[in-house]
C-alpha cells in the first residue's frame, strides 16, 4: 500500500509493509524511498496521523541522504566542469595562457572562462573563488541599499567570507556577513538570505517578531527558504 501527504511545500509518498509486531517503524533509505513498517489491522487514517508527526525527522533524513550523495562527486576543475551562478548552470572553460601573470576568471557568453599559465586545478578553483567572492560583495550590497526601506537601523558594515555552514550571520554590531557561496543561488533565494539577515539588525534571534518582521518584507519567504533546504548543497565550489 501506498500513502502521501503534502507538507508544506512538500510531497511524502511512502510504502506500507504491515507486520505481526506492537509498533510503527519508518525507514529512510536512498535515494528519496520511505517504508512504514506498521502492525497489522492498523488503519490509513493511524498509519497518516503518526507519520505527519515525525514530518519533520523525515525531512531532514532526505535532506542528509542528499546531502551525502551529492558530496560523493567532488568538483574538478577542468574543462567541461558545471558551476552554479544565480541559480544558473555554467560549463568551465580554462585558457591555457603562458603569458598570464596569474589567473583571473570571468562569466561571458554563458561560460565560465579562466584564463591562467597553468591548470593546477587548487589555483584555477582560487581565481573562481576570488570571482565569485567579488560578484557576492557586489549584488549583497545591491540587494542591502533596495531592501533597507524596510528597516530604520542599518548595516555597520558588509563582510563577504568562506563558511562552510552559514549562509549568513548579523554580529552586535550591526555587521552582516555572507557567505560568498549565496551568490550561487537564485535571485529571489538570495534576497530571502540578504532580508533573513537584515531582519536579525532588529530581532537577533528567532523569534515571532523576528518571523512576522521577515515576512513583512517577503511574504513568500517560506517557498525560498525551503529551496535552501532542497537545493542548498548544490551551491558549493
Amino acid at each position: 500500500m501506498r500513502l502521501a501527504y503534502d507538507y508544506g511545500t512538500q510531497r511524502i509518498e511512502f510504502d506500507v509493509i504491515f507486520r505481526k509486531r506492537k509498533t510503527l517503524s519508518i525507514e529512510v533509505a536512498a535515494p528519496s524511498r520511505i517504508t512504514v513498517i506498521a502492525p497489522e489491522g492498523k488503519s490509513e487514517n493511524e498509519i497518516l496521523e503518526t507519520v505527519k508527526g515525525k514530518s519533520k525527522w523525515i525531512i531532514q533524513k532526505l535532506f542528509e541522504i542528499k546531502e551525502m550523495e551529492y558530496r560523493k562527486h567532488k568538483k574538478e576543475y577542468v574543462n567541461g566542469e558545471s558551476l552554479i551562478y544565480m541559480g544558473r548552470n555554467y560549463s568551465l572553460q580554462i585558457i591555457l595562457d603562458e603569458k598570464a601573470s596569474f589567473a583571473e576568471a570571468k562569466l561571458s557568453r554563458g561560460r565560465f572562462y579562466v584564463n591562467s599559465n597553468t591548470k593546477d586545478q587548487d589555483i584555477i578553483k582560487k581565481a573562481l573563488e576570488n570571482w565569485y567572492r567579488d560578484k557576492a560583495k557586489e549584488k549583497i550590497s545591491e540587494r542591502i541599499k533596495y531592501y533597507q526601506g524596510y528597516f530604520e537601523v542599518r548595516p555597520r558594515k558588509v563582510v563577504i567570507k568562506d563558511q562552510e555552514k552559514r549562509w549568513g550571520s548579523c554580529t552586535n554590531n550591526k555587521d552582516l556577513l555572507f557567505n560568498c557561496k549565496c551568490i550561487m543561488a537564485p535571485s529571489p533565494v538570495l534576497d530571502y538570505i540578504v532580508v533573513h539577515e537584515m531582519c536579525h539588525m532588529v530581532h537577533m534571534n528567532h523569534s515571532k517578531e523576528f518571523w512576522h518582521l521577515l515576512k513583512r518584507v517577503l511574504p513568500d519567504y517560506e517557498q525560498r527558504k525551503n529551496w535552501l533546504r532542497d537545493h542548498g548543497i548544490k551551491c558549493n565550489l
